[in-house]
């Protein structure tokens, strides 16, 4: 198995699909939502110009560290933080993995 990396990307809630939809036609295969909520003081929503608390998606994606970059550009063009998705995405390195397969080989 390639470089992996994990990719989380927080969108308002109803933009998950938009995400994935961005992510796929990058190469990504597939990824696990997850419901929350943010949180945030007043001060750092001032600051950032936007609403931390509310219920958001969380959207997980594991890629190949070589389209990694193309899919973080992609989130941020289609739901970034100027757009009604307000998303923020950012990826770590995966170290180690088990039931990752690149491919099932017969």
């Amino acid at each position: 198995m390639g470089k992996k990396e994990i990719i989380f990307t927080i969108v308002n809630v109803g933009f998950a699909d938009e995400v994935m939809e961005k992510a796929r036609k990058c190469g990504v295969k597939g990824g696990t939502i997850i419901h929350g909520r943010g949180t945030a003081n007043k001060t750092a929503e001032q600051f950032f110009d936007i609403s931390f608390s509310g219920e958001k998606e969380i959207v997980l994606m594991v890629v190949d560290s070589n389209i990694k970059d193309d899919v973080l550009k992609a989130i941020y063009e289609g739901v970034g933080l100027d757009s009604k998705g307000q998303g923020i995405a950012f990826s770590l390195p995966v170290d180690a993995s088990v039931g990752l397969v690149d491919e099932i080989k017969k």
